[in-house]
């Protein structure tokens, strides 16, 4: 019976060669050839130019996997506190931003944060930007010479990446966080109150520890997207600031076509981001056999 029911695994591990193991070992021959084919290890030595690129990827989905945590933590406790009305209408509104097209949401950031968008419109008609002006006028080292702003620059900064990585990922940290926080044995807490510990040393040592996992899994489904994505960076960052993706994407279809650095820089930036996943599960697991102890 178990032979005979191995039989629906193959359609699974067909896909999986021809979708995931194919790419992968199509990338490694790129990465160590030439253009007419030869072994070089040239495709990587080349990469330290783009140092700054690797640097500046990694920065910034440190940054936004970092904010994506700080709020998505309080959401997820105080969502698996509530009742289960809220907690329903709570999902609903975390998932309806998922809904629309990936494109039309940054799409729209981008009218929001322009020069003449949304957020500037509003600080205008508040009076913000004047009393910016005023401010600075006041702290200029030469006041007539300088020149009052009409708008903020939000778009194209690494804010406004930031910000769409944030906007974009935050419901792949908030759901990993808040299935295992609602799945805790609510015993392990009244028993924890029964000996005495307070609301804060509740959360230190019995919630915190237990909802790591969720906390791992939410690092790793956010931080991996960040800093690979191309399409946040191009259309929030205006091709200012590139990341790993942009690189990647120009190696293969813009007119730095080279497809044997870009497959480089995906086998380099693959193995970083298998290294970091494979820590971070380790860490996990000495954390839970020190909660068990």
């Amino acid at each position: 019976m178990q032979n005979k029911h191995t039989w629906f695994a193959i359609p699974y591990v067909v896909w999986m060669a021809i979708f995931v193991v194919a790419p992968i070992i199509m990338v490694v021959i790129y990465a160590f050839s030439t253009a007419d084919g030869s072994f070089t290890l040239a495709n990587f030595t080349r990469m330290g130019t783009y140092a700054v690129v690797f640097t500046r990827s990694f920065k910034l989905a440190i940054i936004a996997t970092l904010v994506c945590l700080l709020i998505g933590y309080p959401i997820s406790y105080i969502m698996s506190k509530e009742g289960r009305q809220f907690q329903r209408v709570g999902m609903v509104l975390i998932m309806l931003p998922m809904w629309m097209n990936f494109l039309l949401r940054t799409y729209s950031w981008m009218s929001i944060l322009e020069n003449n968008g949304l957020l500037n419109q509003f600080f205008q008609n508040i009076g913000l930007i004047d009393l910016y002006n005023k401010i600075a006028v006041h702290f200029a080292a030469n006041p007539a010479s300088y020149e009052p702003i009409t708008h903020f620059q939000m778009l194209n900064t690494q804010g406004a990446v930031v910000l769409g990585m944030v906007y974009n990922y935050l419901p792949f940290m908030i759901l990993p966080i808040y299935s295992v926080i609602i799945k805790l044995d609510r015993s392990l807490i009244e028993a924890a109150r029964d000996l005495g510990a307070n609301t804060f040393q509740v959360f230190r040592r019995v919630i915190l520890p237990l909802s790591l996992p969720g906390v791992l899994s939410g690092i790793t489904m956010v931080f991996v997207p960040s800093v690979s994505t191309f399409a946040i960076s191009k259309m929030l960052g205006g091709g200012t600031e590139l990341l790993l993706g942009d690189l990647i994407e120009q190696q293969f279809m813009g007119n730095a076509y080279n497809p044997q650095l870009g497959a480089a820089i995906s086998l380099v930036m693959m193995v970083i981001v298998v290294v970091c996943m494979w820590v971070m599960n380790r860490f996990g697991e000495g954390e839970e056999q020190a909660v068990m102890l």
